[in-house]
């Protein structure tokens, strides 16, 4: 049965049973536990660096009432990366290119950042839909528009995670397809492509590690706003 492009985005199953969730559980089986001891080993430590540096990072421009969330933004930061990195490898799925997985993260977290500027402070929250000194005439159309923006956030978020993986994954396969089909009739040629293939892998893994943190950066712009 010949496969097309777009059947490695199905959630695989077995006897029935989506194997998805093993798909999202497994990265966590991959990250070493600190040990009680007081010295742990160059990976915690060094894992421990990056965990300190990016919260240190990420939390820069909010104020003390955003620090809060650093526990849950530095673990979402963690899952995505871990996903889309794993997803790279072959015969692998990658959940973070169903976009109703990519929603379910967008929409929560985007619904709680309104919801605690609207309980915080509503009046900040609520001028955010309408600039000062905006002129009269302009004032409903502003509203509308801001509004519209407002809600389009969590739409985004999702979209931009899925599109940028799916698309790299695509051409990936598209390469190693044409590598396979050239190799019989043109050898030099199907080693260029080769050469591409590398370098597009390369970028690839640039991306999973740059969209995981675009998507965790602007959820914390987003709370930003609203504390």
């Amino acid at each position: 049965m010949a496969l097309g492009f777009f059947d490695q985005f199905l959630s695989p199953t077995h006897l029935g049973i989506p194997l998805i969730l093993i798909a999202m559980v497994f990265p966590w089986i991959l990250y070493p536990s600190p040990s009680n001891r007081w010295l742990n080993n160059r990976l915690v430590t060094l894992q421990g660096q990056f965990f300190n540096r990016f919260t240190q990072q990420l939390l820069l421009p909010l104020n003390q009432g955003g620090h809060k969330w650093a526990l849950i933004l530095m673990s979402l930061m963690v899952f995505l990366l871990s996903m889309n990195m794993l997803g790279l490898l072959p015969y692998t799925f990658t959940p973070t290119t169903q976009l109703s997985l990519n929603m379910g993260f967008a929409v929560p977290f985007w619904l709680a950042t309104v919801i605690i500027g609207m309980r915080n402070q509503p009046t900040a929250a609520l001028g955010h839909l309408l600039p000062e000194g905006t002129p009269v005439l302009l004032i409903p159309v502003l509203i509308i528009i801001e509004t519209i923006s407002l809600f389009i956030r969590p739409i985004a978020l999702g979209v931009r995670l899925t599109a940028n993986l799916t698309a790299g994954h695509l051409l990936i396969q598209l390469i190693a397809t044409a590598i396979s089909v050239l190799m019989a009739s043109m050898t030099t040629v199907a080693l260029l492509t080769f050469a591409v293939l590398l370098l597009l892998t390369i970028l690839e893994v640039a991306v999973a590690m740059i969209q995981a943190y675009v998507f965790v950066l602007l959820v914390s712009l987003y709370l930003q706003e609203n504390v």
